[in-house]
């Protein structure tokens, strides 16, 4: 069994392009290789399913690999909705820096509820004064909100969540099986998942950047949300290639409905943390009653062992958690917390995430048993603070401009352009049949031509 347990050596793909984002961290090094494990995996798939003789050549532009862990969406006469909400953000408390994540109306209401004060930043940074960080990071957590004290590496190493998940693989395979893949014809050596259904239950941003990859070779990705659910900063650019549907999963006919899409499913990602699933009725048996022969990938925040292993999080509360951006800090030579030039934890993760689908689908086409996979942002950050820099590369990557494709993409939220793919495996390039839409604009139902 040979299923994708780290990052591929360099001299196994290809690469082109240069320039480096500046970090303290090796990020745009993590950009090219997370895309080269896709790449390697897909082309082990290829060679498997008989859609050419040998595996393809894998090619990676490193310039644009890097771009793609920002924004790929450039809009046309419009502007992207703020990423961020007004309260979030890194405030001072008594005793060092913490992070308060409200971009959800939960969240919000919450680290609103522990502080006792109005949503306005300055009534917020004077609420936060007063406490100790750890103390208000455990307060708005039991509340039911998102917060991280800013740690160093020498502290999140000695927490008993960062020991736990230095003891963590990279990408956890559990449950050996054995499963009969579904006949794809539609697939070709220029199209490799044409017909794969992927049943998308994941949210920002690692989830849905796994499932997108996917879709840009060929998968048909249907993604369920609540009802009224939205992403307004990061939808246009995660919902690329998807259909997007609503679904009430707290109701019996929107769980059914569930059921339904689980069982015609070839591929299930999802990011539910520890027994959320099994709360929902979805335990690994009906999972597997459901959907014996499917594929299976999940993440979560800070790993799945050890105390934090059900504790809600994302990329920044991660990065200060796990002391990325305190070394951002020394290494910057600043005053306040220095995250990563962009959420590589999320977008590392994601690539992973799928890799790890078509590595389960290359072994499977092979005979050999697969396992479900799982992954957090907290271990990936583990994976970042051990990678070793190109010393080779010193220019900084210029933002974006001549990288778009000149076709307009039709979005749901108007026209624009997006980035010219990184990543080549021997015929196929990443391009995608469907413009980004609107969540909630799809029925949750597959396609009749998704065989």
């Amino acid at each position: 069994m040979s299923l994708l347990a780290t990052l591929p050596a360099a001299d196994s793909y290809h690469r082109v392009g240069a320039g480096v984002l500046p970090s303290a961290f090796a990020v745009s090094e993590l950009a090219t290789a997370s895309f080269a494990a896709v790449g390697r995996e897909m082309a082990r798939l290829i060679q498997a399913i008989n859609l050419s003789t040998k595996a393809p050549e894998v090619s990676i532009d490193h310039r644009l690999a890097s771009l793609w862990f920002g924004y790929s969406f450039k809009p046309e006469g419009w502007d992207m909705p703020s990423l961020w909400d007004t309260v979030a953000g890194d405030y001072k408390a008594a005793d060092g820096w913490i992070r308060l994540h409200t971009n959800l109306p939960r969240h919000r209401s919450a680290a609103l509820k522990v502080l006792g004060t109005r949503p306005e930043r300055e009534a917020v940074a004077n609420a936060v004064r007063s406490w100790a960080m750890s103390d208000l990071e455990t307060a708005v957590v039991a509340e039911g909100g998102v917060a991280a004290a800013m740690r160093s590496r020498t502290e999140w190493l000695d927490h008993p969540q960062g020991r736990a998940v230095s003891r963590d693989p990279l990408i956890g395979w559990q449950g050996p099986r054995y499963v009969n893949l579904r006949d794809r014809p539609r697939a070709t050596a220029d199209r490799p998942l044409a017909g794969l259904r992927v049943l998308d239950l994941t949210r920002v941003l690692a989830g849905p950047v796994s499932t997108r990859t996917l879709a840009g070779f060929g998968a048909e990705v249907l993604r369920i949300d609540p009802p009224g659910w939205d992403e307004p900063g990061v939808i246009p650019d995660i919902s690329l290639g998807k259909r997007c549907a609503y679904l009430d999963l707290k109701s019996e006919t929107g769980l059914e409905r569930l059921h339904g899409l689980l069982a015609q499913a070839d591929v299930f990602v999802h990011g539910y943390r520890p027994g959320a699933l099994e709360a929902l009725g979805l335990t690994r048996a009906k999972r597997d009653e459901l959907a014996p022969n499917r594929i299976e990938v999940t993440l979560d925040a800070y790993g799945w062992q050890g105390p934090w292993s059900t504790r809600r999080g994302f990329d920044s509360l991660v990065q200060m958690s796990a002391g990325i951006a305190h070394a951002g800090m020394e290494w910057a030579n600043a005053d306040k917390p220095t995250p990563l030039p962009v959420q590589a934890l999320d977008h590392a993760t994601g690539y992973l995430m799928a890799a790890a689908v078509l590595s389960a689908l290359a072994e499977a086409a092979s005979g050999n048993s697969i396992m479900h996979a799982h992954l957090s942002l907290a271990r990936t950050a583990e994976l970042l603070a051990v990678l070793g820099k190109d010393e080779a590369q010193s220019a900084p990557i210029t933002p974006a401009t001549t990288d778009y494709g000149t076709a307009t993409e039709a979005s749901g939220w108007g026209p624009g352009h997006r980035l010219n793919p990184a990543l080549r495996v021997g015929e196929a390039t990443m391009r995608w049949d469907l413009p980004a839409s609107k969540l909630g604009s799809s029925e949750p139902v597959w396609p009749l031509d998704a065989n």
